[in-house]
């Protein structure tokens, strides 16, 4: 009977230690509209942002498919996440002469 409170604290410590590790998906695809799906490496952005995750989900939900479900409610507007978010961030990146992602939209979406 000891043992059962450290015992539930292990496992309490190894789930939490699970969670920490996987903060999500290694990678995503992302609703590109007409120029196609856009394969998003997560966690490469993650590491990038110091796990900064309202870096990006300030402007969506944390939720599969949110990207589309806004475009749909009117709620985003097109390219605003392209625009404000990603090639705003890779540019900035590019003049600071730091590693940075693409900044032309045939980089990244796939036809």
């Amino acid at each position: 009977m000891k043992k059962l409170p450290l015992l539930c604290f292990a496992c309490c410590f190894l789930v939490t230690l699970a969670f920490a590790v996987n903060k999500g998906q290694e990678k995503l695809t992302i609703d590109g509209g007409k120029r196609g799906n856009v394969a998003f490496p997560h966690r490469l952005h993650q590491k990038a942002l110091a796990d900064d995750c309202n870096v990006c989900h300030q402007v969506f939900a944390q939720k599969s498919g949110i990207i589309k479900q806004m475009k749909a409610d009117n709620t985003l507007k097109s390219k605003e996440v392209m625009n404000t978010q990603c090639i705003k961030c890779h540019k900035t990146l590019r003049a600071e002469n730091k590693p940075h992602g693409p900044t032309s939209c045939s980089q990244c979406h796939e036809k």
